[in-house]
């Protein structure tokens, strides 16, 4: 494959999994509750992104750099109205 089609391939997966997040955080920011969201999952999934947003930092990958930094942002807000209670 060419490095265009690699680095199309990655710029569509990163989109579909951070938008994938989205209907989420809409979710729970409208109806203001993340009663149903694992607290455990979400730190866990926090996490997981940073060290993503680290490793596409460390190698340079565009992609993964925007994927994990939007989905970082969207799973923060998810912690945060769950810390809140809501």
């Amino acid at each position: 494959m060419s490095p265009t089609t690699i680095e199309t391939i990655g710029y569509a997966a990163a989109a579909l999994t951070t938008f994938a997040f989205v209907p989420q955080v809409v979710k729970s920011w409208r109806t203001r509750s993340t009663g149903d969201l694992s607290s455990t999952m979400l730190v866990v999934f926090t996490l997981g992104i940073a060290l993503w947003l680290i490793y596409g930092v460390a190698v340079g990958s565009r992609p993964v750099v925007l994927a994990n930094g939007v989905t970082l942002v969207l799973s923060a807000i998810l912690v945060a109205l769950k810390l809140r209670g809501q």
